[in-house]
């Protein structure tokens, strides 16, 4: 292959990598993004678990308090 035919492809090729280097990056900060936001769900509902069995608890109480006074 002659040489100026070998350097135009090097130099079509360069933004090429560029650009994949971008997509390999955006897929694993997306990646990155949906494994921390499946983490973050079993807390969530763990959470809310609490509070529905919490709030429950604090209404009771004051409805005695109420009920005392």
């Amino acid at each position: 292959m002659p040489r100026s035919i070998t350097l135009v492809l090097l130099v079509l090729a360069m933004p090429l990598s560029g650009c994949a280097a971008m997509v390999v990056g955006t897929v694993v900060g997306v990646a990155t993004t949906v494994a921390v936001e499946t983490a973050k769900v079993p807390f969530k509902v763990g959470d809310a678990a609490i509070d529905v069995m919490t709030d429950d608890d604090d209404e009771e109480e004051a409805e005695e308090e109420e009920e005392n006074d």
